[in-house]
């Protein structure tokens, strides 16, 4: 579990799966569209609020473990990866769930921390290749 309770006010202070860096992350229903803002020290980078929510469904959906594939926009995301999915023209929203751009991935970087917070899915914490599944 994560110290915060997700608002703007006390966010989530939370760490990547590889424990490599902490940040923080608050949902703002507010912003147009309504977003996950996520702060790593001075960057603020936002995903779509329903991200949260379509992740679940997706890892459920599958039913197993899904490699997180965390990579900068504009690198390519490893195929069948939580952060190809993101991108994904096939997915909820038809493509990217990023609304920054230049900052539109690391969302399998930012994302799986804050289901497992809300204990909507498991993510393995090791120094690379970490994977998720819904729990």
């Amino acid at each position: 579990m994560a110290e915060g309770e997700g608002t703007r006010e006390s966010p989530w202070m939370l760490t990547t799966p590889s424990g490599g860096s902490v940040f923080s992350a608050f949902r703002d229903a507010a912003a147009d569209p309504p977003a996950l803002v996520v702060r790593v020290g001075k960057t603020e980078l936002r995903y779509r609020l329903r991200c949260i929510e379509d992740l679940h469904a997706m890892l459920r959906a599958r039913g197993d473990w899904v490699p997180l594939g965390g990579a900068d926009e504009q690198k390519p995301a490893a195929e069948g990866s939580v952060e190809a999915w993101g991108r994904d023209p096939g997915n909820p929203v038809g493509g990217w769930y990023g609304l920054k751009k230049g900052l539109r991935g690391r969302f399998g970087v930012y994302v799986p921390p804050v289901l497992a917070a809300l204990g909507l899915a498991e993510v393995e914490r090791n120094p690379r290749n970490n994977r998720m599944r819904a729990v």
